[in-house]
């Protein structure tokens, strides 16, 4: 083998102008170097010139993002316009032939701004976009301008460990993130088994019959259990009512009021089992339900099993917001009387992501699994009667039952809940069991050692007789004083805690709390070094499970399937997952022959930022100066999309695009009701051939659906209908959906007179995302005149 040295020397010997190939991490690539001194091999590595600035512009061209990503070259797009009927000679023609010319933009490109970091500081993005190096370089920064301190503040939010098997081949793995929505059975089977392993994991732990795959976030899933008891309730024209515990994260009860207003629900909030659940008792009106945090958010674990008794008497429905990892140590919902349980997924090996994406989940009983939300998956037999999956009771669901839809929800986080289930599956139930001892163990610990300061009293309610918590969390009374003191003292220490109030402050500990990170965090609090390190070594330190309360003790068994009890190893849990994956069709095998509103081409360069810590080990709530890649990366993408959709402002909130509908709806709502007579406004004018999710959206929002006519054939809008609709409804007319191009994929050009219409007659115009890629840089919304 030739020796360093000795390969600098000859490469000095030979021709001034030499070939070498380059290592890159993408490729390896061979580049002139023009020889301006001999060369040494200990110099530093120079990057490589070029010989003129024209093969530079042809490499960023070459390496353009948007080449890489969509991936059509001139000659194929020539070939398609070929065949086309008619056929045409230029893309400009094509256009020309399918945008309607009052709908164009009259202004070519988009005057799009990047932000890489926290000084606010913008730039045009060039009319080419950037290279596909240079984004993944630029998001490493962004990454970097985020301070991601260790979380303690929990709120239904905690850090995971996620397994790198899991990481690298379900969430890095586009054969699992580019799948579309298995309705096609055949050639999903793997994801719908992954699912399946999800819905029982959710049954076994909650204790209850049925559970979907799955739900968007925790928040909803409560709105669809208060939407749910509604459905149960007896019909009548009184009051509803549905009474919540005050002692739900706060994101929860915010969700809840905005849904109830849609609904017409009476929401009360308040202490469930002051007084003999007195607030429970004299409701007012019909009761549909009650909901509890089980445990809650301060840290408290109730028996609910006299509440369950006195709801039931209603003939309303108990919901329990839960924990899955606390219920492998305490008595299942299902157990103490719960209808519902709901819940986040999310620390069950998925990443926070400054709040998600992450799997909620909906469990129910048998009798109600026709009023259920979301996907559900069944067992079923194929042609030659051996058993099968498919999704089951789809009547329930909005592309069928569209206004009178159990619930809007369409796709649902399937990626994150396929990562949770098989979480469950490499740890199995001991695996779980021993975490949630763990944690329990810490919590217990830390506590204990902070309220032997004087300073410190118990916030937590629903507790031990000796007042030890019962798992995560713990709230704590003092001073404001004292409490700004531990705050600061915690920061210093890289450490975020729960600022409940000025007077109370809160910590939750999870899976990655390590015995140096205990000892920082009970630090803050005023625990010396040694009282730490004498209570690591005493029995305080110690789990045992006649330490929870008989009332509360699991005693029940789960996850006894063989799948949760055989995959504990990588390489078991590898060859199933890639087992499960040879059964489905992604942008891994071939395009996908369904897709429509669910954009399938995520590029990698897009996911790669998914796996970084700084961006995902994020808490929600941290506080808003350690998010400052985050804080850029939304100011920018806020200002791109308004200029997109021509539009004033863009909100991100709404976690998928039901949620948008049903979000920009309720603006449409209450801009009405803030005018005068505004609040008889509650048509909603929708097209025949509009997605199911637009009607069920506007009957979430309160709002009386009234279809118009569509052209069978174009499936464009009958305009004389919609002429008729509009003056029938004209005193009460809200809202029209309409989405652009259609879903016939047609740019309808009588849409400015739609708008036009709708307007005359006092209405807004909603117009549904689900083809706006179709729109960019053609025309816009705001434009066309939606609202």
């Amino acid at each position: 083998m030739m020796s360093a040295s000795r390969l600098g020397q000859r490469l000095c010997r030979q021709s001034r102008r030499t070939s070498i190939a380059v290592l890159q991490p993408r490729l390896t690539q061979t580049v002139r170097l023009v020889a301006a001194r001999p060369f040494s091999v200990n110099a530093p590595l120079q990057a490589p010139r070029f010989a003129d600035s024209q093969s530079s512009a042809k490499l960023a061209e070459h390496e353009l993002f948007s080449r890489r990503h969509i991936g059509s070259e001139s000659a194929e797009q020539q070939e398609m316009l070929k065949v086309i009927d008619p056929p045409v000679s230029s893309m400009e023609e094509f256009l020309e032939q399918t945008i309607p010319p009052q709908v164009r933009r009259k202004q070519k490109g988009l005057n799009l701004v990047e932000q890489w970091d926290e000084s606010g500081a913008e730039a045009t993005v060039p009319p080419n976009g950037r290279t596909e190096h240079f984004i993944q370089q630029q998001m490493r920064k962004l990454g970097q301008n985020n301070t991601v301190y260790e979380s303690f503040i929990g709120a239904g939010y905690y850090g995971t460990l996620v397994p790198a098997v899991i990481q690298r081949n379900v969430l890095e793995n586009p054969a699992w993130y580019t799948s579309y929505t298995p309705y096609q059975a055949e050639i999903s089977q793997g994801r719908l088994q992954s699912l399946l392993n999800f819905q029982t994991l959710i049954t076994d732990l909650t204790g209850l019959d049925i559970a979907n795959a799955s739900v968007l976030d925790e928040a909803t899933a409560a709105a669809e259990a208060m939407t749910m008891s509604m459905a149960n309730a007896p019909r009548g024209k009184g009051k509803k009512t549905f009474v919540v515990s005050e002692t739900c994260h706060p994101q929860t009860l915010a969700v809840l009021q905005s849904r109830a207003e849609g609904f017409g629900i009476e929401l009360v909030i308040g202490d469930v089992l002051a007084n003999d659940s007195k607030l429970v008792r004299e409701v007012e009106g019909t009761l549909i339900g009650t909901l509890v945090q089980y445990p809650d958010t301060n840290g408290g674990v109730h028996d609910y099993q006299k509440l369950a008794d006195i709801v039931h008497e209603k003939k309303a429905l108990l919901s329990a917001a839960t924990d899955l990892l606390a219920l492998t140590i305490l008595k299942s919902p299902g157990e103490f009387g719960a209808d519902i349980a709901i819940g986040n997924s999310q620390r069950l090996g998925v990443p926070l992501g400054y709040g998600g994406p992450h799997a909620a989940f909906f469990a129910t009983s048998e009798k109600y699994k026709r009023k259920i939300p979301g996907r559900l998956v069944g067992v079923s037999k194929d042609r030659l009667g051996k058993p099968a999956l498919r999704l089951a009771l789809q009547t329930r669901e909005q592309h069928i039952r569209r206004e009178k839809a159990t619930s809007n929800i369409c796709t649902a986080q399937a990626l994150l809940a396929n990562m949770s289930a098989f979480y469950a599956i490499y740890h199995g139930p001991q695996g779980l069991k021993t975490i949630a001892q763990d944690i329990w163990s810490k919590t217990r610990l830390a506590q204990n050692l902070i309220l032997e300061k004087s300073e410190f009293q118990l916030h937590t309610d629903g507790v031990r007789e000796d007042g030890s918590v019962l798992f995560d969390t713990v709230t704590f009374k003092a001073s404001p004083e004292v409490i700004a003191k531990v705050h600061d003292k915690a920061s210093l220490q890289s450490i975020n805690l729960r600022r409940v109030a000025e007077d109370k402050i809160g910590f939750s500990l999870h899976e990655g709390v390590t015995i140096e990170s205990l000892g920082n965090l009970v630090k803050a609090f005023g625990v010396s070094e040694a009282e730490f390190k004498a209570a690591l070594e005493s029995d305080k330190a110690k789990f045992l499970d006649d330490q929870i309360p008989a009332s509360l003790q699991r005693k029940t068994s789960y996850l006894e399937q063989p799948v949760f009890n055989q995959y504990h190893t990588e390489t078991e849990l590898l060859r199933y997952i890639y087992h499960l994956q040879s059964k489905d069709v992604s942008l891994v095998h071939s395009m996908i022959p369904l897709g429509s509103c669910t954009m399938k081409l995520n590029a990698t360069t897009e996911m790669l930022p998914v796996s970084d810590p700084a961006i995902s080990n994020m808490h929600p709530f941290a506080p808003v100066e350690q998010a400052s890649g985050y804080q850029a990366l939304i100011s920018s993408l806020s200002k791109n999309l308004s200029e997109i959709t021509g539009m004033d402002a863009t909100t991100l909130q709404p976690n998928s695009g039901a949620q948008g509908e049903f979000a920009g709806l309720r603006v449409i709502k209450a801009y009405h009701e803030a005018k005068e007579g505004g609040q008889k406004r509650t048509v909603c004018l929708i097209p025949v051939s509009a997605h199911g999710t637009n009607p069920a959206s506007a009957a979430m929002a309160g709002m009386k659906v009234v279809p118009i006519k569509c052209d069978g054939k174009t499936g464009n809008l009958d305009i004389e209908d919609l002429k008729a609709k509009c003056a029938k409804h004209a005193d009460e007319l809200a809202a029209i959906m309409i989405t652009y191009p259609s879903t016939f994929g047609v740019f309808e050009p009588e849409v400015k007179q739609v708008c036009d219409l709708v307007h005359q007659h006092g209405g807004l115009v909603y117009m549904d995302g689900a083809n706006m890629n179709a729109q960019i840089g053609l025309c816009s919304p705001g434009d066309i005149g939606a609202d």
